[in-house]
C-alpha cells in the first residue's frame, strides 16, 4: 500500500474558509454574531491555524469584521455593500458573456437550458438552495467557456455578499430571479447574439442591485 501523504495545509485553509463562508451566507451564523477560532476549529475538526487564515480572508471579502484583541464577528447586511458587489459581479459576467457567446457549442447551450429547468423547478418548490445552485450552474457555463480566470475569481470573491441577501429575501417570501430572463439569455446565446446576451446579463445583475433597496 502506498504511503499516505500529509494533507496540504492550503487545503485545510480552504476547507475552513468554504465551511465558514457557506454558514454565513446561509444564515447559520447570523449577522453580528461573534465567531471564535477555537470554537469553529473544534466544530470543523481542524486546528486553529487554518481557521484563523479563513477569518483573514473573510474579513478581506467583507463577510467578517475584526477588531484586534477584541472580537471577530459577522458583518451586518449593508445595502450599499450589496449594491457595490452586484455591480462588480455583474460587470464580470457581462465581460465573460461577451467573450463566451461566440465560443459556445450546442452542448453548452443544452447545459444552460438544463440548469434553467432545474432553477425554475426549484423556484416553484420554494427550494432556495437548489435555485441558487442551478443559477450558479447556468452562469458558470459562460464563465468556463470564456476562460477568463481573473473575472471568475473576482465574481467568486463578491458573489457571497449578494447570496446572503438573496437567501434572506427568499426566506421572507420575496421573489427569485426570473427563469424568463434566463430563457432570454439562453436564446441570445443560442443565436450567437453577443450584444443581446450582454444586455440580458446586465438586466439580471441590475435586478440584484435593486434587490438591495
Amino acid at each position: 500500500m502506498e504511503a499516505m501523504r500529509p494533507v496540504p495545509r492550503t487545503l485545510l485553509r480552504d476547507r475552513a474558509y468554504e465551511a465558514i463562508r457557506d454558514a454565513i451566507v446561509a444564515g447559520e451564523i447570523e449577522p453580528g454574531a461573534v465567531v471564535r477560532d477555537a470554537e469553529l476549529a473544534e466544530r470543523l475538526g481542524l486546528s486553529r491555524a487554518p481557521v484563523r487564515e479563513a477569518f483573514s480572508r473573510l474579513v478581506d471579502e467583507g463577510l467578517l469584521e475584526s477588531k484586534p484583541q477584541s472580537y471577530t464577528r459577522v458583518t451586518p447586511l449593508v445595502a450599499a455593500d450589496v449594491r457595490d458587489a452586484a455591480a462588480v459581479v455583474g460587470a464580470m459576467h457581462e465581460l465573460v458573456t461577451r467573450v463566451a457567446v461566440p465560443r459556445l457549442d450546442a452542448a453548452d447551450v443544452v447545459a444552460m437550458r438544463a440548469a434553467n429547468e432545474r432553477f425554475a423547478a426549484a423556484v416553484r418548490a420554494g427550494d432556495v438552495e437548489a435555485a441558487l445552485r442551478a443559477d450558479d450552474e447556468l452562469h458558470d457555463v459562460l464563465v468556463r467557456v470564456s476562460g477568463n480566470r481573473a473575472a471568475a475569481a473576482t465574481a467568486a470573491r463578491y458573489t457571497p455578499l449578494i447570496r446572503r441577501l438573496e437567501r434572506q429575501r427568499f426566506g421572507e417570501g420575496g421573489s427569485c430571479r426570473s427563469a424568463g430572463l434566463h430563457e432570454r439569455l439562453i436564446e441570445a446565446c443560442a443565436a450567437g447574439d453577443v450584444d443581446g446576451a450582454v444586455l440580458v446579463t446586465a438586466e439580471i445583475w441590475r435586478g440584484l442591485e435593486e434587490l438591495a433597496d
